[in-house]
């Protein structure tokens, strides 16, 4: 009897902030991205909620080891929204802006190392920040005000930088949230986190950029319809 062939499926891993973490709740973008790869591609989600793109690059050997990076086909990178908080309200998280700007280009450089071409890489910019909303929450929590919006743009355009120097696409939330004057409010739930309305945006965007990238990837296993019913072994322990 010949060997069974284990089934590899590809991986789309999404690493990030909680913005990642929380992208696979209810109408979250990493869960509609998921659903339009099913039976293509595993989505991984690596979002850890409250990390900055300073432990991120910490844990890169743990996370993309060499020996499991020849099976990810793309990988999203979206970092910033910690980064930014202010140094004087929020030092645990805050990560000064040059070496924002040399993380993400570190990152980019392992992934490399491990197999992972810039051409499957997608940096992804902070999105804006609400600074009325946002406050309520911090107050909530017993703190003062810690991010402002103007800080976030400035995280968003080293991240299109940092992307652009290292070969790789970017995907510009805070700019595109707030084009035409458009009300960005409706993007977010608390004032950081993204609204249904907001997931709905990152998923067409990113699906725009990731489609052209996976669109060949074959239909894993063959179709139900294909099975031979008198025989199943043949098609679905050979194909």
């Amino acid at each position: 009897m010949s060997k069974t062939k284990t089934v590899v499926w590809p991986q789309l891993v999404l690493f990030g902030d909680s913005i990642t973490q929380f992208s696979f709740q209810s109408n979250g973008w990493g869960s509609e991205i998921a659903n339009k790869l099913a039976r293509k591609c595993d989505v991984v989600n690596r979002g850890l909620s409250g990390y900055n793109s300073r432990w991120a690059k910490i844990l890169l050997p743990r996370l993309f080891p060499s020996q499991t990076s020849e099976n990810t086909v793309a990988v999203t990178v979206f970092f910033g929204a910690n980064d930014c908080a202010l140094e004087d309200k929020n030092s645990q998280q805050h990560v000064p802006l040059k070496e924002y700007s040399e993380n993400l280009k570190e990152i980019a450089g392992h992934l490399a190392s491990v197999g992972v071409s810039s051409d499957r890489v997608i940096f992804i910019s902070p999105p804006p920040l609400h600074e009325a909303t946002w406050e309520k929450e911090c107050l909530l929590k017993g703190c003062p005000l810690n991010r402002h919006n103007s800080v976030a743009g400035r995280y968003a355009q080293a991240c299109v930088e940092a992307a652009g120097q290292c070969g790789v696409e970017a995907l510009d939330l805070w700019t595109l949230m707030q084009e035409d004057g458009q009300d960005y409010t409706v993007y977010l739930s608390d004032g950081l986190h993204l609204s249904d309305k907001g997931n709905q945006f990152v998923t067409q965007r990113l699906w725009s950029m990731l489609e052209c990238r996976l669109e060949n990837l074959p239909f894993i296993l063959p179709y139900w319809g294909d099975v031979d019913a008198q025989d199943p072994e043949s098609s679905l322990l050979c194909n």
